[in-house]
Order: C-alpha cells, then sequence, then structure tokens
C-alpha cells in the first residue's frame, strides 16, 4: 500500500530552544489511514504536524508526503501544497468575513492566480464550497459573519473550508481542544467522516485517550519529543497511556516503533 507520509530519523529544534522540539522520529503512515498523535503539551505534536504541512525549515532527516520528497530549506510547489489541508487548534478563520467566504479561500491553492487577484469565483469553486458547508451541516450559516458564530460552528467552518481544499492529507492540531465532550465527539464523527468519504488520510492530534482511541485506527504517543509507542487503538492500554502523562521522569518501558 502506498505510504501518504514516510519520515526517517527527522528532528528539528525551534530557534532558542534548549531541547528538541522532534527528536529522531521515524513513521509510516499509510494512504487512507487515520493516525492520532497522543501526548501532554510540549511532546512535539504541534511542530511534526506542521513540519508534515511544509511549513518548517531547518529540520534534519528524511521526509516525503505524498509521494513529495521535502527538503528542509525549500518551499512546497503551490499545487503539491494544496494536496495537504490543516485544520488549527484555534481555528485561523477571518472573524469579519461570512461563513461562504472562508470557506472559499480553502480553494485558493486550486485557483488560477489571475482569478484570485480578481477575485473572481468560478461556477465550480461555489459549488465544491456549497458541498464542504452542507457536509459539515452549516449551509444555513452561509451568509453570517464568523464572528457570531460559536467555538462548535467556527470549528465545523475550518473542516468545510479545509474540505474545499479538496486535500489528500488531513492535518488537525487539537481539532476539539476548545470544546466540550459532546461537541468534541461530533466534530471528529464529521472529520472522520467526511474523510472516509473522500478516501482521505488523517492525522490529529490529541491529548483525550478516549477519543483517540475512538476515532483513529492506530495511535501514536509522544513525549518529549520522540515516539514511545505505535500502536492500534484496539490495543492502547492505561498502561501506555500511563508512560505519556507520567510527570516523575522520562518516558520509558515502551519501545518506538521504528519504520525505515
Amino acid at each position: 500500500m502506498q505510504n501518504a507520509i514516510h519520515i526517517v530519523d527527522l528532528s528539528f529544534s525551534h530557534h532558542g530552544a534548549n531541547s528538541l522540539s522532534i527528536d529522531q522520529v521515524s513513521l509510516k503512515v499509510a494512504a487512507g489511514e487515520s493516525v492520532a498523535l497522543l501526548g501532554p503539551s510540549g511532546s512535539g505534536k504541534t511542530t511534526l504536524l506542521t513540519l508534515l504541512d511544509g511549513r518548517l525549515r531547518d529540520w534534519q532527516g528524511r521526509a516525503s508526503v505524498l509521494g513529495m520528497p521535502f527538503e528542509p530549506n525549500r518551499v512546497l510547489p503551490m499545487a503539491k501544497r494544496a494536496d495537504t489541508g490543516f485544520i488549527f487548534q484555534e481555528f485561523a478563520l477571518v472573524e469579519r468575513s461570512s461563513v461562504m467566504r472562508n470557506v472559499l479561500n480553502g480553494r485558493l491553492g486550486r485557483t488560477p492566480g489571475w482569478r484570485t487577484l480578481l477575485g473572481n469565483v468560478s461556477n465550480s469553486d461555489m459549488e465544491i464550497a456549497r458541498s464542504a458547508l452542507s457536509d459539515c451541516d452549516i449551509a444555513d450559516l452561509a451568509d453570517r459573519r464568523v464572528d457570531s458564530l460559536s467555538g462548535g460552528q467556527r470549528q465545523r467552518v475550518a473542516i468545510a473550508r479545509c474540505l474545499a481544499q479538496e486535500p489528500q492529507l488531513i492535518l488537525a492540531d487539537e481539532p476539539v481542544s476548545n470544546l466540550d465532550p459532546s461537541r468534541a465527539a461530533d466534530i471528529l464523527t464529521l472529520l472522520s467522516s467526511a474523510a472516509q468519504v473522500r478516501r482521505a488520510t488523517t492525522m490529529f492530534s490529541s491529548h483525550q485517550p478516549e477519543l483517540a482511541r475512538r476515532f483513529a485506527d492506530r495511535i501514536i504517543g509522544m513525549r518529549n519529543g520522540r515516539i514511545v509507542f505505535d500502536l492500534a487503538a484496539c490495543d492502547l492500554t492505561e498502561d501506555a497511556t500511563a508512560v505519556l502523562y507520567d510527570n516523575t521522569g522520562p518516558a520509558s518501558g515502551v519501545s518506538q516503533k521504528v519504520e525505515s
């Protein structure tokens, strides 16, 4: 099966940091797979997702996403960037703009430059945006301003914008951390269902083991920038989870599954 993600001995340190944010991480993710990155704050989850989105520089190791080899100091071509969609923890929406306008922003990477400059929206782009709104059950909010919406509604807009991009890979950074448990489950149900329909690969970060187990095929536990376990969701145990959140010392006792 084709790999959507393949990284080998990946390391990265933020400028001025005393330690590595990602420390010799290696993993493969098959096309169509749903993977949760589980771990406490500061474990490297967000940094890894950001790197896979092509937004980090000066890293070491090897990385390939959707068949495109990454280089540490070269920007990805726009056409390839559009194949990966990113859902941000804080939504990253244009607050004073309408829901429809925000969702149409997901089409920018698929739109010819002249059309973007003129502000023209094709019938095809409008249809794709409407379909994304409908899939996220917010078609009735199309004309509302984002700053009038609840947190759950805003996250649905963020997901709709990502779906309008028509990505092959969806990366989501703590997509439900700002929501209560019932709304969190609703949002992850929406995200996982939409990805399955589109046969997209998904990787989302979380610090909630139960949600990770429920909505992922596979769970990768991270701590201190390293992978400490890589398990099928059904094999996640309380002992494995405790390794991530034990504050008495460095994570130990569970081996990283290394793929080269």
